[in-house]
């Protein structure tokens, strides 16, 4: 995707496409060691299950280099290595099988270093994400632009990509980050309509999972809303499962992507008779493995239940210690508080029978 009717350019990561209009796919990292192979496959299959379609693990060293190969042989997903500093990783993570590596041009320890990982990239035919964070951003540019600015950051990626295709290499990924949401949002405002390489977008360091997902959801909001994102990655202080589901939420939300169960709920108020908070979290964990593209209702009034679920596919409302189950708007059962979550999972397992 890009703005103002722009279309980045197709780039294949392992079995998958991005760019050139395909789908925008969720990516993760791993928090595990890489090197301890059985912790990390164990992690990226959990995220596999959760929607995860990229992971990125962290290349400290070179039994973590190592271990990519043992890895990418237990999961299904692309594989992207993450390395700073140190070349020989880049090009060892190449070698056992990443299917992208991810550097900063800037830290890998010069041109003829930087020219050396190009060309294993380029024998393999793997992608380089070229990474800019406003924590390291350039001297000269900090000096340039009178500070971290999103001016700044735009022109490091454009610097660095630059470099990359003066060495003969254009199969490229662009990522800019900044915990500063409004800066990060600007930096690739500027940067979108002066390159067609895909973009990959994030809030970098955005915090623990109320405020990381905030940060997540305005930022990422805004870009995807003007078409701007490749693929995207909410950083969350936590278990990135709840990265994905984050990420899979974002994209719901702006229509970006139908596959699903939504979850709606009403707010609470002094008519609740019903734990409305704990059903509604019950029906949320519920539906996650049913693969059905639905819009599922969850209110806590059995008087304007009805109505307020009118626009979803089914739902439950609730009463005094019962509830109404509601099926295209129509009530068909009345239950025991205690039986709604399950009669409701009920009709969304066979729901092709039922509907």
């Amino acid at each position: 995707m890009k703005g103002a009717g722009q279309v980045s350019r197709v780039i294949s990561i392992g079995d998958q496409v991005i760019g050139g209009g395909n789908p925008i796919l969720i990516q993760s990292m791993t928090n595990t060691k890489t090197e301890n192979v059985q912790e990390t496959v164990r992690q990226i299959q959990e995220l596999e299950r959760a929607g995860c379609e990229i992971i990125r693990c962290a290349v400290p060293n070179m039994e973590a280099a190592k271990a990519i190969s043992q890895i990418k042989r237990q999961i299904s997903i692309p594989l992207v290595a993450d390395i700073h500093f140190d070349f020989r990783l880049a090009i060892a993570a190449i070698e056992n099988g990443a299917d992208k590596i991810r550097i900063n041009p800037g830290n890998i320890g010069g041109r003829e270093r930087l020219q050396s990982v190009v060309d294993a990239a380029k024998e393999r035919g793997i992608p380089i994400r070229v990474g800019v964070n406003s924590g390291s951003l350039e001297k000269h540019l900090v000096e340039r632009y009178g500070g971290v600015t999103a001016e700044g950051l735009a022109q490091s990626a454009l610097d660095k990509v630059r470099m990359i295709e003066q060495m003969g290499y254009e199969n490229l990924v662009i990522s800019i980050k900044s915990s500063d949401v409004p800066m990060c949002v600007r930096a690739h405002e500027l940067l979108a309509p002066r390159t067609d390489y895909p973009l990959h977008i994030g809030i970098t360091e955005s915090g623990t999972l109320l405020a990381g997902n905030i940060k997540s959801a305005v930022g990422l909001g805004i870009l995807l809303h003007q078409g701007i994102g490749d693929t995207i990655r909410v950083s969350l202080t936590g278990d990135p499962v709840e990265e994905i589901r984050s990420a899979r939420l974002i994209l719901r939300t702006l229509g970006l992507r139908r596959t699903g169960i939504e979850v709606v709920s009403c707010p609470t108020c002094g008519r609740t008779q019903i734990d409305l908070i704990g059903l509604a979290n019950q029906v949320e964990k519920m539906v996650e493995d049913i693969p059905l593209n639905l819009k599922v209702a969850v209110m806590g009034c059995a008087v304007n239940g009805p109505g307020e679920a009118k626009e979803a596919d089914i739902g439950i409302a609730g009463g005094v210690c019962e509830g109404l189950l509601i099926k295209k708007g129509k009530i068909i059962r009345k239950l025991p508080e205690e039986e709604l979550v399950s009669a409701l999972r009920e009709e969304l397992l066979h729901w092709e029978t039922t509907s």
